[in-house]
């Protein structure tokens, strides 16, 4: 081989890896920090990038997107002194390369055990049902404290979120029982309101229908008594037109009386004493006609003995005082006054009868007798 070729190839090699050495090419957010002879000189943008070989080399290689950490459950103990395991999630970033290089050893420990602290002195300050109902609380708590302590190391905490609390096995069986309690709590009382308002509307309907009964019952009897009132009215017109005597309306008293029992609920039955008076009436009228003869008018002697019958009539009829109550029930009563009506007008017949039968003459004797 020509002498020449072998140092010619040499050189073309030692070329090519200085060229190499020249030129590192950085993606897309990621950041290099570059050391200059052990000490940090820059750090290299997204992009084509010449660095001195040799002289300059890459210490670390940083991705600046937002990232996600998430711890390990960790024992934190409450107020009430309960043990409670604590997993959290951290969303950070890095916005200086060179301070998250240089700053802090190992950023990511770092971030690990100042969350760990500072939940055991946020949730120290706590009872375990505080912990479990305040979870935004200790979330702004750990972010304010965390995104403090970071800055300083070219980190930016965006978010903290508890991603779970897990008191003892004791605590949650507890905590079960106090659930169901609730629960069924609140199921008695809704079942309570329930019955409540629906006793409540059956009340109100009650009401109204008993409202709308009362006023359809009201509005009846108004009717009845104004249909009452005007056949009375009409038959009190009617008497006063016809001009109707004493005799008529005796008869017609007598003749209502036996309605007047006509119910199931009378126990007793009170007799007026104008009930003779009636009777008396009814008596004299047909009497009065069994009297008026052809020639229109009675000898004395008639007239006596008609006398004498209207008071053996009245007599006959049982004479009661205003007001008197007969020990009968209203039936019998009833039937007692209609015999006594009856038997009075058949006598005042039996009489118009024989003063119409004709009287045998006298004769007187002639003077040659």
């Amino acid at each position: 081989m020509d002498p020449v070729v072998i140092p010619l190839l040499v050189a073309v090699l030692v070329v090519v890896f200085l060229v190499a050495s020249t030129v590192r090419i950085v993606p897309q957010a990621r950041r290099y920090n570059i050391e200059r002879f052990g000490r940090y000189h820059r750090t290299l943008q997204p992009g084509l990038n010449l660095v001195l070989p040799v002289a300059d080399r890459i210490n670390t290689k940083l991705d600046v997107r937002e990232q996600v950490y998430s711890s390990d459950p960790r024992p934190v103990i409450t107020e009430d002194n309960l043990v409670v395991n604590i997993d959290t999630v951290l969303y950070y970033q890095i916005t200086d390369p060179r301070a998250a290089a240089y700053e802090v050893a190992d950023y990511l420990q770092a971030i690990d055990q100042l969350t760990v602290t500072t939940l055991r002195n946020v949730i120290g300050s706590m009872d375990l049902e505080e912990t479990l109902t305040s979870r935004e609380e200790i979330n702004s708590r750990l972010r304010a404290v965390l995104d403090d302590a970071t800055g300083k190391w070219g980190i930016r905490v965006n978010r903290v979120e508890i991603k779970a609390i897990d008191p003892p096995h004791t605590i949650k069986e507890a905590m079960e029982k106090q659930m169901r309690a609730e629960r069924d709590k609140r199921a008695a009382i809704l079942h309570a309101e329930g019955e409540r308002q629906a006793k409540i509307l059956t009340a109100e309907g009650t009401k109204q229908k008993d409202i709308l009964e009362a006023q359809g019952t009201q509005q009846a009897m108004i009717l009845r008594a104004d249909g009452e009132a005007k056949a009375v009215e009409l038959v009190f017109q009617a008497v006063h037109r016809n001009n109707a005597d004493a005799k008529v309306l005796a008869y017609k008293y007598l003749e209502t009386l036996p309605h007047l029992a006509g119910s199931d609920n009378n126990t007793f039955w009170v007799i007026p004493g104008e009930l003779t008076e009636a009777i008396r009436t009814v008596t004299r009228a047909f009497g009065d006609q069994s009297t008026t003869g052809p020639t229109g008018a009675a000898s004395p002697g008639e007239a006596a003995a008609v006398g004498d019958d209207d008071t053996s009539d009245a007599d006959r009829i049982p004479q009661l005082g205003a007001g008197s109550t007969l020990p009968l029930d209203a039936a019998a009563a009833a039937g007692e006054a209609e015999r006594q009506a009856a038997a009075a007008v058949s006598d005042a017949k039996a009489e118009a009868e024989a003063a119409k039968s004709p009287q045998v003459p006298h004769r007187g004797r002639t003077s040659g007798d």
